[in-house]
């Protein structure tokens, strides 16, 4: 599985090198190059976001019946038609249409990826397997970023034409390099029925499944209250971070804190920087401790890089102070970043019945859109208006919100569900873990 599984982050390295390279133009490209205007360059964006709420909700069924391979090739495929069609747009029909193509192909890439290293991990590999892709999408993508800045010219629409065939042909290559990946879905072994009644009875307690036969699809998924629960928890952590870079935060950095547009894209280097540097020391720090500690510490973390952007607004006379401040939020916050990446999407999967891993992989991702819809939103509403104390003090109680959302997930999750490494530990090492890969690595509770 090796082999396979560097086939997969590789394929995932392309796809956030594609993004990169023109997803931060859009706007640009729309507005000004093709001088459509801004309220549709706003349109475009939206039906972006749109697009993948609505592809979404059906893609995991689609995964588990038949396979991320499908979607790999339908996601890859349509976001490859929808860049090809940026380029060649020129009216406000087309720019939507592509948008909302591109949008789709990159929303069903996501849990079909997911669930590829899910195939290809086990329990004692899935942190790293999950740190890994987030630093190669996290380096794709300002990668992507640089050389797009480097190559696109305002003033000469072919620029931005080769650069979205550019971004067509790297989701073509993505689906070349894992075209021939082969993963096996993991067997249901009986043994994990017995494992997942440790913390109770639930949908995948041994009595329901000797009673009838497996329930699936979202009916399930919505009675695991542990899933529920972690699925209000991303929506509150997407939504206090991501939610806000490019809208609300942004606002503030400008209009409050005084920086220069120049010195927000440093501050956003300083995020991307510190992922690329911490991540794997990180890792080692966290793999072997409970999840839920470990985010209910990126609770607290984000709560102080908030606090950090609220005082960088009230410091007067030393802009150097203000700024450092700033850089030192984005800075934060990307350390977060690197504590979450080795445990929540872990647990999603750790969390799914064998079944339904592309469900729940599905499931999360339309959650993480939901926030990345509604906090730019929220956030650009209370800049617009200059609430700008009031939208400080919502996130600093999110991000306590993420301390004790995650306390409270802790006390619903079974030891192998919070601590798996501990249990690999217990059990002799990973080769244990390989061979009692269960139908679902802990309970419904």
């Amino acid at each position: 599985m090796a082999a396979a599984l560097r086939r997969i982050q590789l394929g995932n390295a392309l796809a956030a090198f594609g993004n990169g390279f023109t997803v931060p133009f859009l706007f640009v490209y729309v507005a000004r190059v093709r001088e459509l205007g801004d309220g549709t360059a706003g349109a475009v964006l939206a039906a972006f976001a749109a697009a993948a709420l609505v592809v979404l909700p059906f893609t995991g069924r689609v995964i588990d019946r038949r396979g991320p391979m499908v979607m790999v090739a339908v996601g890859a495929v349509a976001a490859a038609l929808g860049a090809l069609g940026f380029g060649l747009s020129s009216t406000g029909s087309t720019v939507l249409a592509s948008s909302a193509l591109m949008g789709a192909g990159i929303a069903v890439l996501q849990p079909a990826l997911a669930t590829m290293i899910v195939w290809c991990s086990t329990t004692a590999t899935r942190s790293r397997a999950f740190a890994t892709q987030f630093f190669l999408n996290n380096l794709g993508l300002g990668v992507g970023g640089l050389f797009g800045g480097l190559l696109v010219n305002e003033h000469d629409p072919g620029s931005f034409t080769r650069l979205f065939a550019i971004e067509a042909a790297m989701f073509l290559v993505l689906l070349g390099v894992l075209a021939k990946v082969r993963v096996t879905r993991p067997v249901e072994a009986p043994v994990a029925v017995a494992a997942s009644t440790e913390a109770g009875s639930g949908p995948g307690s041994a009595a329901g499944a000797a009673s009838a036969p497996s329930p699936s699809g979202w009916g399930l998924l919505l009675r695991d209250r542990s899933m529920v629960l972690l699925c209000v928890l991303g929506f509150v952590v997407f939504f206090s971070c991501y939610g806000q870079f490019e809208s609300g935060l942004s606002a503030y950095a400008v209009e409050v804190t005084r920086i220069s547009t120049a010195t927000l894209g440093v501050a956003l280097a300083a995020n991307t920087a510190m992922i690329v540097i911490a991540q794997f020391v990180v890792l080692r720090l966290v793999e072997r401790r409970r999840r839920s500690r470990v985010v209910a510490v990126v609770g607290l973390i984000w709560t102080v890089a908030w606090l950090a952007a609220g005082a960088s607004g009230l410091v007067h006379g030393s802009q150097a102070v203000a700024t450092a401040l700033l850089i030192g939020t984005y800075a934060l916050f990307g350390v977060g970043e690197t504590m979450l990446s080795p445990t929540m999407a872990p647990l999603v999967a750790d969390l799914a019945p064998a079944r339904m891993v592309g469900q729940y992989n599905s499931a999360f991702a339309l959650v993480k859109q939901l926030a990345l819809a509604i906090g730019p939103a929220i956030g650009g509403l209370m800049a617009a208006g200059g609430a700008y104390g009031a939208y400080i003090g919502m996130l600093v109680v999110c991000s306590l919100g993420i301390s004790g959302l995650a306390l409270l997930m802790g006390r619903r999750l079974s030891e192998r569900e919070d601590r798996p490494a501990s249990l690999v530990v217990a059990r002799g090492g990973a080769g244990a873990a390989v061979a009692g890969e269960p139908e679902r690595v802990g309970s419904s509770a």
